[in-house]
């Protein structure tokens, strides 16, 4: 049932708040949880919370730790029920979620260890019937949940009730999906490492909660948010059962709810929307995709058939937004990123910030050493064709990304070469022996040694030097940041800190770029791409003031897994396929991630197949709205200033 009157929000069946990133998002929850714990602390009760683990949830635990130490917040009346576990698992693996909440939260708050319960993975398989039921029984003995707090994964599933989930389902052993799984390898380094198994809260047993709030981050997630939120209610989306509780609601970042109706067709469901120049454009496009039709064979009756009359009345006729959009969307098309030099201009061109200026200085930022070529190998390869100073800037060394036989193929080659060349060999040989001996007794996502971290940052150095080199680069134009956030030798990396942004700052200083480029990939609001892209936001933001700053532009890439919607953007750079073959060649050059990457993600294809494919969709949609056809394009989006919005078409659609 939908429970809110605000006509934009008709199609969502679940009180749905939206705000600008996870981090008021976190704070919203944290002081909802905090108010609770104290009005039950007043009352002389116990607080009973069910908490979620992942990286949804640590924004809200970062917070009441905060409350704990700094307002007095204590835990001392309340109860914890986790949602799940991996079965069979240890409660000192790295990752096992006793050892999550152990670190994410219990260590830092004032709780009572009894009164923390965490389903058990080292339970004999023959006993977890049981057990679970057990569970079950200490959560109704502690007088129910007062308010369970839930993320949701791809599958739609909350704790680990994937698809099939019943909503009368009770805390039990479950096998995991294999999307599932896949989601994990990455912590546990490679799929076959993630249990098969786990135990889980039922979705009854979540149902039974007083309050629920599910939260949701990225663009990673917004498929299947919109599911659960706009969707029929089906055990397929476990999370959509949460339609038919009377107290459950949903925060979404804004980028999470991408998918939802008042956002991506608002035009379905506001009768005051307002048509600005955004807006025209997000719905022309939508209406020829929908129709599969170029834009300039759009006509009145097509807009009015698709609840677009509005847009006819007030800016028509068809033809003339037609022709509006078209022209919008060949201005974005150029084969100078850097701008002409002088000689070439044409009447017509583009103008942008520093056109006069040729060759430009530019910076590309790229969070891996491999993320410039991917993302924008074949515009990096033009800029230096085309004379500009490009200067390629590697946020974080990428080191995790190694696997463990390369970082002892290295550490071979280094040995051997000392010795054919008569250098002193004996520490070469410590450790060549250290990295065997190490890596021989590493267990499943144990943290490297600070020796092989090193060796691994090597490798991905020398693979970006010599893919810089192939893109024309020269190697005093190559710079390792190596910010400080990322060396924890884990997946789980801590948060930005003020020395993340100084160096990024003291670099752009030191340039005076007329142009940046960064990763604008923000699938995952907790995940690398975003923490490099918020230490550039905030080096940006306090340069806005500088002369040089004020003409610089500062374009937006994303990475291989999602482009930018043709709405949003602002520059797009065709490649021929001669372009299209020397980025391959240039990704190429990354051979630690060729044919198979420690991080895949959920994607079987090679990290430049994904990139050669997702260009080629670019330029047959592009094609497919009447523009001009081409190979391949790669797509940029300018920044707009805005943080929490840094596209144009996003802040419009509020």
């Amino acid at each position: 049932m939908n429970r809110q009157l605000d006509p934009t929000t008709a199609m969502e069946k679940m009180t749905t708040y939206v705000r600008d990133n996870s981090t008021s998002v976190s704070a919203e929850v944290a002081n909802e949880i905090a108010a609770l714990i104290r009005e039950k602390a007043g009352k002389g009760e116990m607080a009973v919370l069910g908490l979620a683990t992942g990286s949804t949830p640590k924004g809200v635990y970062r917070e009441l730790i905060r409350m704990h130490q700094e307002e007095g917040l204590s835990f001392k009346n309340v109860i914890t029920f986790n949602l799940d576990e991996y079965f069979p698992i240890e409660p000192d693996h790295l990752q096992s979620y006793v050892r999550y909440m152990n670190e994410q939260l219990f260590e830092h708050v004032d709780i009572e260890p009894a009164n923390v319960h965490v389903p058990d993975g080292t339970q004999d398989a023959k006993d977890v019937v049981k057990y679970c039921a057990d569970y079950e029984r200490k959560i109704a003995a502690a007088g129910g949940l007062d308010l369970q707090i839930l993320g949701i994964g791809r599958t739609g599933h909350i704790g680990f009730n994937e698809p099939g989930s019943g909503e009368e389902s009770i805390t039990r052993m479950i096998w995991l999906d294999e999307i599932t799984r896949q989601d994990a390898s990455g912590d546990f380094q490679k799929l076959d490492n993630v249990p098969h198994r786990a135990i889980t809260m039922g979705v009854g047993t979540i149902m039974k909660a007083q309050r629920v709030i599910l939260m949701a981050y990225g663009v990673a997630k917004t498929s299947i948010v919109q599911k659960a939120i706009e969707g029929e209610v089906t055990s397929e989306v476990a999370a959509s059962y949460l339609q038919n509780h009377e107290n459950a609601v949903i925060y979404l970042d804004r980028a999470a709810a991408e998918l939802l109706t008042r956002f991506d067709r608002p035009w379905l469901v506001d009768p005051t929307y307002a048509w600005d120049e955004n807006r025209i454009i997000k719905a022309t496009i939508w209406l020829a995709r929908r129709l599969n039709k170029p834009l300039l064979k759009l006509t009145d009756k097509d807009y009015n058939k698709n609840h677009l009359q509005s847009l006819i009345a007030e800016h028509g006729p068809a033809y003339d937004i037609n022709l509006r959009v078209f022209r919008q969307l060949q201005s974005t098309i150029t084969g100078w990123p850097g701008g002409k030099p002088d000689k070439l201009k044409q009447p017509g061109d583009r103008k942008w910030p520093n056109d006069e200026v040729f060759p430009k200085r530019i910076v590309l930022f790229s969070p891996h050493p491999d993320d410039d070529v991917i993302s924008m190998g074949g515009t990096q390869i033009r800029l230096s064709d085309q004379g500009h100073e490009v200067h390629a800037a590697y946020q974080t060394s990428g080191n995790i990304a190694v696997f463990d036989d390369d970082a002892m193929k290295f550490a071979d080659f280094a040995y051997d070469f000392n010795r054919m060349f008569g250098i002193d060999n004996e520490r070469s040989r410590e450790i060549e022996s250290h990295v065997e001996q190490y890596l021989h007794n590493k267990g499943v996502g144990e943290s490297d040694s600070t020796e092989i971290r090193t060796i691994k940052g090597l490798i991905r150095r020398s693979e970006a030097r010599a893919g810089c080199r192939y893109c024309g680069i020269p190697a005093d134009r190559v710079h390792f940041l190596d910010l400080p956030f990322y060396e924890t030798g884990r997946v789980d990396k801590k948060p930005i800190g003020e020395e993340d942004i100084e160096i990024i700052l003291e670099f752009l200083k030191d340039i005076k770029p007329h142009q940046i480029y960064a990763a604008g990939d923000l699938a995952d609001p907790h995940g690398t791409h975003r923490v490099c892209l918020d230490a550039v936001f905030e080096a940006v933001d306090r340069l806005k003031d500088e002369e040089w700053y004020q003409q610089c532009q500062f374009f937006m890439y994303r990475g291989a897994w999602h482009e930018w919607e043709p709405e949003s953007i602002d520059m797009c750079v065709p490649l021929s396929p001669m372009d299209v073959e020397r980025k391959r060649q240039a990704i190429f050059k990354h051979e630690s991630q060729k044919d198979s990457a420690v991080f895949p993600g959920n994607d079987p294809r090679e990290f430049w197949q994904r990139a050669e494919e997702r260009n080629a969709e670019t330029a047959t949609l592009y094609n497919a709205l009447g523009l001009p056809e081409y190979s391949a394009m790669e797509a940029f989006a300018l920044y707009t200033g805005d943080k929490n919005y840094p596209t144009r078409i996003s802040k419009s659609q509020l």
